[in-house]
């Protein structure tokens, strides 16, 4: 069986998407126990010089059904900010992503294999083939902003593990 593009980057964006969903919906439920407002973790940052716990979740949106709508339109530039503010605005945002993402056909998705498109920082301009950008830009960061989501809810006390984090496998069926 060949792997498609789709199978590379949609079924795992389905799959990380899933896992924030859960543990974003579980950081709202442990802030509802403790009295806590979950809008106060919307700008927490682990260290100074990093971007808030609300640009890690836009990124994670940015780099699944974003990314899909960066190759389409031949271009990717960086996330802006919040649609919606708040905690909840950020759930919104990741279950509007995954809408966006399982709406996708494989045919669609496999058929951007071999387009060029750019991501685009001011000036700055980094060529890319769909796949390679897919594959060795939006994923890598994906994961990256993901962990850093998770990492913040776990330094403000949410039980999370790394179930929480995987979302849905895909085992054999």
């Amino acid at each position: 069986m060949a792997i498609s593009l789709y199978d590379v980057s949609v079924a795992s964006f389905v799959q990380t998407l899933a896992g924030v969903a859960g543990f974003l919906e579980k950081g709202r439920a442990h802030c509802e126990a403790t009295g806590a407002s979950a809008d106060d973790l919307v700008g927490f940052r682990l260290a100074e010089d990093m971007l808030p716990f609300s640009f890690q979740v836009v990124s994670v949106a940015h780099h699944t059904l974003g990314a899909i709508q960066g190759v389409k339109a031949g271009v990717f530039t960086p996330a802006g900010p919040t649609p919606e503010p708040g905690y909840s605005g950020l759930q919104k945002l990741i279950t509007e992503a995954q809408a966006g993402i399982t709406s996708l056909t494989p045919e669609e998705v496999n058929g951007l294999e071999g387009k060029d498109m750019v991501f685009k920082l001011g000036e700055m301009q980094m060529p890319f083939l769909a796949e390679d950008f897919l594959m060795s830009f939006s994923l890598p960061n994906l994961h990256f902003h993901a962990t850093t989501a998770y990492d913040i809810l776990r330094h403000k006390g949410v039980k999370l593990g790394k179930r929480d984090y995987l979302g849905p496998l895909r085992l054999k069926r």
